[in-house]
């Protein structure tokens, strides 16, 4: 008798992907709305419990705003190209990218529990570049004879799409490698889909012999509620360090009190507002673009309305840099 699927693979087969059924549970008339994108490609994907928590009747709802596939991701943009931030030139083996000393970003799957409209890696070569069978054994083994790497980074698409089996089984090479101290998971699963952080999750994630950071990623305050809350604490007590980077994007969050909501919300559940980034220039993407002087001025905002350490820091990803750069050091 074939086991059944765990709940949040049940809720992952069954996300929206029809956009005219998206606005139909939002009670939209999509004759109101913005011109949809009608082609294939980069479809729509979001689970419906992501959905239950915008408003319905809102066009403008931020929530909606980041899903939604518009035609204005059609117009060609100056600037915006289909790797914004360096990452095939960084790559050290196929799926495994080496930019920043002491760390490296394994790419473990191609596949995401939401299409977020402003994803940087939304045109990535995935076929070419996620490793698997020789190519899997080839990013391990780098990471083997490099002693300076400390940390592993996890990310996709999302991690958190692989199944325990998969996912638990790389974890636990990583962690018994000797040089690796840190294995850090880059996650939007927790937030549009909590479920996932079940009992089966738990029960290979804690034990692991490494420290653990997730990583997860927010944009506004209404994304945070009872059952994120409840996933957050379950990484926290399975000895997870738990931050949250998010994207600053036009008609979503850039506002201070928005902004300011999220860093409350992101803290009252257990997460550290870490990064705040500069929208990734990548293609289809223009129409979220924040200028760094708006940038700047809301920063300023935040720091005088917020204690420190609920401020994000707001960065840039520049190909090449060694690190994150403050915007403060950057120009536009």
């Amino acid at each position: 008798m074939r086991a059944k699927a765990p709940r949040w693979q049940i809720e992952l087969q069954q996300a929206v992907r029809d956009p005219a059924e998206l606005l139909a549970l939002l009670k939209l008339d999509a004759a109101a709305m913005p011109t949809l994108r009608r082609d294939g490609g980069f479809e729509l994907r979001v689970p419906r419990g992501f959905v239950a928590r915008m408003r319905s009747g809102d066009p403008a709802d931020p929530l909606l705003r980041q899903v939604l596939p518009l035609a204005a991701e059609d117009t060609a943009a100056p600037g915006f190209g289909v790797d914004p931030v360096g990452d095939l030139a960084s790559s050290a083996t196929p799926g495994l990218l080496h930019k920043y000393r002491g760390r490296v970003l394994l790419v473990a799957t191609g596949a995401c529990g939401v299409h977020c409209r402003y994803c940087f890696r939304r045109h990535f070569p995935y076929g070419d570049e996620t490793p698997r069978g020789e190519r899997r054994d080839d990013a391990l083994d780098y990471i083997r004879n490099d002693d300076s790497i400390s940390e592993v980074i996890l990310s996709g698409g999302d991690p958190l799409t692989l199944t325990d089996h998969r996912l638990g089984a790389l974890a636990k090479e990583l962690a018994a490698i000797p040089h690796v101290r840190r294995l850090r998971i880059h996650t939007r699963q927790p937030i549009v889909l909590p479920e996932r952080i079940d009992e089966v999750f738990l029960d290979w994630f804690a034990p692991l012999p490494v420290q653990k950071v997730v990583v997860v990623h927010a944009n506004h305050a209404r994304e945070i509620d009872a059952s994120v809350a409840a996933a957050f604490a379950a990484l926290r007590s399975a000895g997870a360090a738990l931050f949250n980077q998010s994207v600053l994007l036009a008609g979503v969050n850039d506002d201070e009190g928005a902004l300011a909501d999220l860093s409350e919300a992101l803290f009252a559940a257990g997460a550290i507002p870490y990064y705040l980034h500069m929208l990734d220039r990548v293609a289809g993407a223009a129409h979220f673009d924040v200028p760094t002087a708006r940038a700047r001025l809301l920063m300023a905002g935040l720091r005088a309305r917020l204690p420190g350490y609920l401020v994000p820091r707001l960065v840039r990803e520049t190909a090449g840099a060694p690190s994150k750069l403050p915007v403060e050091l950057t120009v536009d």
